[in-house]
């Protein structure tokens, strides 16, 4: 399903985030932090977040750790690419994107063969259906493997073009990462430092986890995320559920989370435990209905996580929140700023 957020701005230059903060002289959790409700605005640093959230608020997480998903590749015929691996399948099978250095490789077909190192890699079709954009590829390595080892000794993390260079896979996580399976970082929760988590539970914010493996993005195309593997545990379906009835916050902490939540989310806002694959696309066609606080990262104009973000706050509260962004000269992209929505 195509969605088409109502947000519209433009990206001014020198917008994007080069390197992680540390490298800029700066905290993780260092960053601004764009706190945004109806009819106010305000800036302050990420660190402050703790005095914006109230007692009794549930603050979820994702606790998906970053892989080394990018691997140098040759085709059959010959010629170098890039290989982006968003995520095994429960058959085995990789979902692929094969790039080149400008975005993605088109000139690909089922039974072309990718050589990284040690396998040999055969497309078999386009993912999730033969209906999908020729983006990502189900393929079949040979010999079987196991996804996260063999990325851990060939692998290195997946950036795009506006980085300034390569940086350590460390500094791809976020410091509760504990189950790996992300193809890129779960990026919306990287500025909490343990000290933060500290003085929110301190404020008697309470915090709960989740996973979602985060898959490859389409920072060219924009397309709504493909089918992801997720699982929400009791202890956290029972958390949300209790600040829900207790009249407190539910603060997901990336789309991540939102997507995971709202996949489990009944029509009345409540939630039950669950796993598998979600694909789930929110938009106007299907807002949240759990979910009542966003931390975010700031997106690209015409991404399709701005659908996600007006399906929690609204279109006018996003477009406000991005406006302001554009204004005060915040940073976009992983390593960049951060907004808080509270609708």
């Amino acid at each position: 399903m195509t969605v088409v957020p109502m947000t519209s701005f433009l990206l001014p230059p020198g917008a994007e985030a080069h390197e992680p903060p540390e490298h800029r002289g700066l905290a993780r959790d260092g960053v601004r932090l764009l706190v945004a409700r109806p009819g106010l605005v305000e800036h302050r640093r990420f660190d402050e977040l703790a005095d914006v959230l109230d007692p009794g608020d549930l603050l979820v997480v994702n606790t998906s750790a970053t892989l080394p998903a990018a691997l140098d590749v040759r085709h059959h015929d010959g010629r170098a690419m890039t290989l982006h691996v968003a995520t095994a399948l429960d058959d085995g099978d990789w979902v692929v994107e094969p790039r080149r250095p400008d975005g993605p490789e088109t000139d690909v077909a089922p039974g072309d063969r990718l050589g990284p190192p040690g396998l040999v890699l055969t497309l078999v079709a386009p993912y999730p259906d033969e209906d999908a954009p020729r983006r990502l590829w189900r393929a079949r390595p040979w010999p079987p493997v196991g996804l996260a080892g063999y990325l851990a000794t060939y692998g290195r993390p997946i950036a795009y073009g506006h980085l300034a260079g390569r940086f350590p896979l460390s500094d791809h996580h976020t410091v509760y990462a504990a189950v790996p399976g992300s193809a890129e970082m779960p990026s919306a929760g990287r500025p909490l430092s343990e000290r933060l988590l500290v003085r929110l539970m301190a404020r008697g914010v309470t915090v709960a986890p989740l996973v979602l493996h985060a898959g490859v993005s389409s920072p060219e195309k924009h397309e709504p995320p493909s089918p992801e593997p997720f699982a929400v545990p009791a202890v956290t379906a029972r958390l949300v559920n209790s600040a829900r009835e207790a009249g407190s916050r539910v603060v997901a902490v990336g789309t991540t989370v939102v997507r995971a939540l709202e996949t489990v989310a009944a029509p009345d806002g409540t939630v039950s435990p669950g796993h598998g694959w979600t694909d789930l696309v929110l938009g106007a066609h299907r807002p949240a209905r759990t979910i009542t606080g966003l931390v975010s990262g700031l997106h690209e104009p015409e991404a399709s996580h701005l659908a996600l973000l007006e399906a929690v706050a609204g279109p006018a509260l996003v477009g406000e929140t991005y406006e302001a962004a554009v204004a005060a000269r915040y940073l976009w992209h992983e390593f960049g700023d951060s907004t808080l929505l509270l609708p």
